[in-house]
């Protein structure tokens, strides 16, 4: 088999993969997103399982922008373009009706300028968790996407009678708990200064954590982050399986310089 057959075909196992993985999270919150805010019913005994439900669509929330993310490097479906796109933009718009085009340019400029004046997940001067945050919030959040927020709302409670409070807890509260979990474990952790230098010119840490704590704080973005960096188009499910590919390389590498 040539080079040429067995990248078209690791290609299309990506893709595989990645479309797949990204139906279960979108059909899961879908499943959730419109049992709770149409169907829900409240009482006392159905609140720990409402809150329940809130935590796990917080963590699907993420994993809708991380779908996007990926989407953004083309590591979604990297040999269906067309279908790459749309599956990340139809994602950030379920989960908060972000702006695919606005995003698109300003994570790419991460990666160009991270760590540095031009990151626009940079601090802007304010390393602090609060001051770093803000700044985060308001990069990535608009006018415009408020606008459609309001709207689909309205939507959801003056045409299809749906409760504004099951609105805010199943909709709103989620996405805000995504929000800060994007943020603490896929930007402030792996970008801060701290006691260990960064390794390279990346400028990102990756978290001490294990696989499945890597995969239930971030899908992999705060515990693979540097090797995200170093491969940013390699999917969130593959970031452990770089990992150790790096790994290997790197021992290959010490062998050689060792008999040199």
């Amino acid at each position: 088999m040539s080079v040429t057959v067995r990248q078209s075909e690791a290609l299309r196992h990506q893709t595989r993969v990645g479309v797949s993985l990204s139906a279960v999270i979108v059909v899961a919150w879908l499943a959730i997103h419109v049992t709770g805010i149409f169907f829900w019913r409240w009482s006392p005994d159905v609140i720990p399982l409402a809150i329940v439900m809130v935590i796990v669509q917080t963590w699907l929330s993420t994993g809708l922008f991380i779908v996007a993310h990926d989407s953004m490097h083309g590591a979604l479906a990297p040999d269906r373009p067309r279908l790459n796109r749309a599956i990340g933009a139809t994602c950030l718009s379920l989960y908060a009706c972000l702006s695919y085009a606005s995003l698109l340019p300003q994570h790419h400029l991460h990666h160009k300028e991270t760590g540095r004046a031009g990151d626009p997940d940079f601090h802007g001067g304010d390393p602090s968790l609060g001051g770093w945050f803000l700044q985060f919030f308001k990069t990535y959040y608009s006018h415009g996407q408020i606008i459609r927020i309001t709207v689909v709302a309205l939507i959801y409670t003056l045409l299809l009678g749906a409760p504004l409070g099951n609105i805010v807890v199943f909709w709103a509260l989620p996405a805000l708990g995504a929000v800060a979990q994007l943020f603490v474990f896929g930007t402030w952790l792996p970008h801060r200064e701290s006691e260990t230098p960064f390794a390279d010119a990346h400028r990102a840490h990756s978290i001490d954590v294990g696989p499945i704590v890597s995969l239930l704080t971030c899908f992999h973005f705060g515990g693979y982050h540097h090797e995200h960096h170093l491969s940013p188009g390699t999917p969130w499910w593959g970031l452990p399986s770089r990992r150790r590919a790096l790994a290997v390389r790197a021992a290959d590498r010490r062998v050689v310089e060792d008999q040199a």
